[in-house]
């Protein structure tokens, strides 16, 4: 049915039935992003993310059981680029896959190299370095570090972060965001020690770039 609606939407989709024929039909053929269960025979949803991100960064938007939000935090913090907890109607799962794809710096007109601090952002290339080390980033979490840096140090609302970097309005219930922002920040402490996402109480995140001096523990004047 999916397939079907899919194909009535512009889009044209493979399936797989279980975990391994998935991943073996990523394997043969690249894809734009990939909608994946929790719930699959022979390898949970979970472990074929694992899998993905071992070697690719294509967008996965994964489905989730009703109330389950431990699935997907979980979802959130391996790789998935968004989630969409079950029952769903079709016609949301397609507004979510074109928000996705709409915040792929490559499919969306975004050129050219972005530096601040020791961030290198490559957008065409959907690439970003801290002190020349890859971030390693999913499609939302390059997004967010994008309105960061152009915001340079000011802060960036919740709500705009929302709808600009994940395509949707903010929700008291949602802590996609929040799980986003924590994985970006792990990912910047793993490669530089002079970037930080901040959290401005009660408005939203914000850069700070840490001098070389300070970090290395040299006196402030």
């Amino acid at each position: 049915m999916l397939v079907e609606y899919l194909a009535l939407e512009g889009f044209l989709a493979v399936t797989a039935g279980t975990g391994p024929a998935g991943l073996e039909q990523l394997a043969r053929a690249p894809v734009d992003l990939v909608v994946l269960d929790v719930m699959l025979p022979e390898l949970s949803g979970f472990e074929v993310l694992r899998r993905i991100r071992a070697t690719s960064r294509v967008p996965v938007i994964m489905l989730t059981a009703r109330g389950e939000e431990v699935d997907r935090v979980v979802g959130l913090e391996m790789g998935a680029d968004d989630y969409l907890p079950k029952p769903f109607s079709p016609r949301e799962l397609v507004a979510r896959i074109r928000a996705v794809l709409r915040r792929i710096p490559g499919d969306s007109g975004a050129t050219g190299v972005i530096l601040w601090g020791p961030l290198r952002l490559d957008l065409r290339a959907r690439r970003a370095d801290a002190d020349d080390k890859d971030l390693e980033l999913t499609s939302a979490e390059l997004r967010i570090l994008e309105l960061l840096v152009r915001a340079d140090t000011r802060t960036v609302t919740r709500d705009d972060l929302m709808t600009q970097a994940l395509g949707r309005r903010l929700l008291p219930t949602d802590r996609s965001l929040d799980t986003h922002v924590s994985n970006l920040r792990r990912k910047l402490v793993r490669c530089t020690d002079r970037v930080n996402v901040q959290s401005v109480r009660g408005s939203g995140y914000a850069l700070t770039l840490i001098s070389q001096r300070t970090a290395a523990g040299a006196p402030q004047g």
